[in-house]
């Protein structure tokens, strides 16, 4: 019997236990990213040397995605019942990647769930036709080949989704401005704080920008292709509001990856990531279950992949305009053909 195709239905495969999220459990992981953090910050302190400083760096913008991915939890009720604690410790968890709480729950957990691959919904890597393409300035034309390159998930989440999200919009929620001028506070503090407790301000600029700024660069980067690869492949096409569905958006819409354990430590199971987005209330360390309990039912509708670096390769080349009305991504060069009449055909002989 064919199972409903609903996402309610889906979410009814999930049991009660991998919705269990005990206090002391979240407690215990934030304790130890926590600690994780603090020591590398640590290590960034002490030394200058190149060759210690560039893995320091990656292992501080995992470590800063993994602080995260505790606040992201936090923010969507999976870590802890009582909403004062999911607060405290979400925006604490939050501060490193400089993410105001009530301003991303807003962005995040409204819109992106609420729409996602909505083509007139879903804001996070909203996908462009060929149409608009054309229409844009030569600069916008070059600012989205940029962003939509290998090298720009890292520059697309800083500028559209952080300064875009976090900076410039003010959510017409409770708590979204003190938010706000919490984490402005804290980016100012973070340059400025080293600065005038060092004997020069260049010790004190070069402090900041070791242990504070390109950990927070190298944060946007991770989060940045993640947040790509869950969502954008050759494979999946966004949809317009007419043809969507949730079940649509958050089976056939979102990928699942298995990554290697050192990544996982820091990341938390957050590329089993469709888990996630049929119910946002399974905490981190359930994802695997919950994955195993949709999969019993809805096994078929489950995209499961190993190859992450690879896909992201293939679709930041392929990947570049997409059409709404055929639900075909295409890349500059097609999009341009499409558009190019051919004169062998038209002309009469």
């Amino acid at each position: 019997m064919e199972p409903r195709l609903t996402l309610p239905a889906v979410r009814d495969t999930i049991s009660k236990e991998s919705l269990r999220n005990p206090t002391w459990k979240g407690l215990l992981y934030f304790a130890r990213d926590i600690a994780v953090y603090a020591a590398i910050l640590v290590g960034l302190y002490s030394t200058d040397a190149w060759y210690f400083l560039v893995p320091l760096w990656i292992l501080a913008g995992l470590a800063v995605s993994g602080l995260f991915i505790i606040g992201h939890d936090a923010a969507h009720g999976a870590l802890f019942k009582n909403q004062k604690l999911a607060y405290l410790i979400g925006q604490i968890s939050m501060l490193p990647s400089l993410h105001a709480y009530h301003q991303w729950v807003y962005g995040h957990n409204r819109i992106h769930h609420g729409h996602t691959i909505k083509m007139e919904g879903d804001f996070v890597w909203r996908p462009t036709s060929p149409a608009q393409y054309r229409d844009l300035s030569w600069a916008g034309k070059i600012w989205h080949r940029i962003t939509w390159s290998a090298i720009g998930s890292g520059i697309y989440y800083l500028v559209q989704i952080w300064f875009g999200g976090m900076i410039l919009f003010v959510a017409q929620t409770k708590g979204a401005k003190r938010d706000r001028i919490l984490i402005i506070l804290a980016a100012i503090a973070m340059i400025a704080v080293p600065i005038a407790l060092f004997p020069t301000w260049q010790a004190g600029l070069w402090v900041a920008v070791k242990l504070g700024v390109i950990p927070f660069l190298a944060f946007n980067y991770c989060i940045g292709f993640s947040v790509y690869v869950h969502h954008i492949h050759d494979f999946i096409p966004w949809k317009k509001h007419k043809d969507w569905t949730p079940f649509y958006g958050q089976m056939l819409g979102t990928v699942n990856y298995h990554i290697p354990a050192f990544f996982n430590f820091f990341l938390h199971n957050i590329f089993l990531h469709m888990p996630h987005h049929v119910n946002m209330r399974v905490p981190f360390y359930n994802l695997g279950r919950a994955l195993s309990e949709i999969k019993s039912v809805y096994g078929q509708y489950v995209i499961e992949r190993k190859s992450m670096f690879m896909d992201y390769l293939h679709t930041t080349r392929k990947c570049k305009l997409f059409d709404p009305e055929s639900g075909k991504w295409l890349t500059y060069a097609e999009a341009a053909e499409e558009r190019t009449p051919n004169l062998s055909q038209s002309v009469p002989a």
